[in-house]
């Protein structure tokens, strides 16, 4: 019998840094500088998040390293708290993954519209037609395996870390920004409580944009050496996606302008046009969009694991569990979770009424998940010693990242407490749902 193909160091590597880089880069920037008064706060935000996300990369880590199995996501939920914590968690967690992926692939359809149909009057209908075409492309590619969906990952990350890397050239040849808006940026007159809230919204944009790498864990067994590589990547994933983010958000505020990033429209394009001009700001476009290619695939990579999980655990079909014999994928799950994306698209509409419902559902993934370190720690103790990764600062740091992410839970409630009601909502309903088909199984 044939071993099953793994990833390599290099694959999860590119994995980690594609399931963060999204388009949210591309995009959120304008929502943070909207939200901060001033510059300082705008880097504020974008540092404490990068702070967080270091928290939370070491800590998912070791959680890997102690746990690694397909499907961790929902397996760690269930071996830490409840199966009926894993199954509400992880359905919520799956509705924000395809959530966020359906907003980013309509910050993609945003860039290319303008290009293939810059004449066009029905620009919301024909952006909504792109997103849910390259959720169909992708989905194609994931039908073919696993060795060939991490191919088409590969190839695609290196054109996005490359677009990264090609909007932070304008610093090197503007001469400053659009308009000079140094008069507006003064220290806001404002007291510690707006002040506060104002990081907080800005903190959620953010978040949103340094987020996804806690889906590593799903790919668990499916690593080579996983117990070693597992950690390893995560490691080099966010500290490349911790200088990418700072150095182009730089550029940004250098080359357009604090004030006038706030309403910008396709950042990305303005960058490049700034500087090459408007030919150049096209041909971006197009690389931006397949750029975007990469997140797509990689949720469509990772999440149908979960729903693997959920199907050995009993609580879905068993069809979810079953994998094609010849090309070994997880077909029925796969197929379910593009659906959703796709529904979610014609749903949703616009990138920014997918934001804040899409973090606040993040906020209970990440906390809950977070926090299983503390229960794996004491049951894993016969592992220490044997090669597994085991953070510094315990329990300093998975206690800064959980307490960072219920700030911005407590922040869009402030903020949208409608939104944050749906999302609790959503959440009890799932798991009522759990011991309804618990009981129906019984019966």
């Amino acid at each position: 019998m044939t071993e099953k193909p793994k990833l390599s160091l290099f694959d999860f590597t590119m994995i980690v840094v594609s399931l963060v880089i999204g388009m949210g880069i591309f995009r959120t920037p304008a929502n943070v500088a909207a939200a901060s008064p001033t510059p300082f706060l705008f880097f504020a935000s974008w540092i404490a998040g990068g702070l967080v996300a270091l928290c939370g990369a070491l800590t998912y880590a070791e959680i890997g390293s102690r746990f690694p199995v397909a499907g961790g996501y929902y397996k760690i939920f269930s071996y830490a708290y409840h199966p009926s914590i894993a199954f509400g968690v992880n359905c919520i967690i799956l509705v924000s993954n395809a959530a966020s992926l359906a907003g980013v692939a309509l910050i993609g359809a945003e860039y290319i519209t303008g290009v293939i149909f810059p004449n066009t009057k029905e620009i919301a209908t024909t952006q909504i037609v792109i997103a849910v075409l390259s959720i169909l492309i992708f989905y194609g590619v994931n039908l073919l395996g696993l060795k060939m969906s991490a191919r088409a990952q590969n190839v695609l990350t290196i054109i996005k870390i490359s677009m990264v890397l090609l909007l932070i050239a304008p610093l090197f040849f503007s001469t400053g920004p659009l308009t000079e808006s140094q008069s507006n940026t003064q220290m806001a007159d404002l007291n510690i409580t707006e002040y506060l809230k104002a990081f907080g919204i800005g903190l959620v944009a953010a978040s949103f944009t340094y987020g996804g790498y806690q889906q590593t864990i799903n790919f668990g067994s499916e690593v080579h050496n996983a117990r070693k590589n597992i950690p390893r990547g995560i490691f080099i994933g966010i500290f490349i996606i911790i200088a990418l983010y700072l150095t182009i958000n730089y550029a940004y505020c250098k080359v357009i302008g604090f004030e006038q990033l706030k309403n910008a429209k396709g950042i990305a394009a303005i960058m490049a046009s700034h500087v090459f001009g408007e030919a150049a700001g096209n041909i971006l476009s197009v690389f931006l969009f397949l750029s975007v290619l990469a997140y797509v695939n990689v949720l469509l990579m990772s999440n149908p694991r979960v729903m693997q999980a959920m199907s050995e655990d009993g609580i879905l079909p068993a069809s979810f569990k079953k994998r094609t014999s010849k090309t070994d994928v997880l077909f029925t799950s796969l197929s379910v979770f593009a659906a959703i994306c796709c529904l979610i698209v014609f749903y949703a509409k616009t990138f920014d009424e997918i934001l804040s419902f899409t973090i606040f559902l993040d906020c209970f993934g990440m906390v809950l998940s977070a926090a299983t370190i503390f229960v794996l720690r004491k049951r894993t103790q016969h592992l220490d010693g044997t090669g597994i990764y085991k953070m510094r600062l315990y329990p300093l740091l998975p206690a800064i990242f959980i307490l960072a992410y219920c700030f911005v839970a407590i922040s869009i409630l402030v903020d949208k407490p409608y939104t944050a009601l749906t999302g609790l909502g959503i959440l009890s309903a799932f798991i009522a749902l759990y011991f309804v088909v618990k009981s129906l199984a019984k019966k």
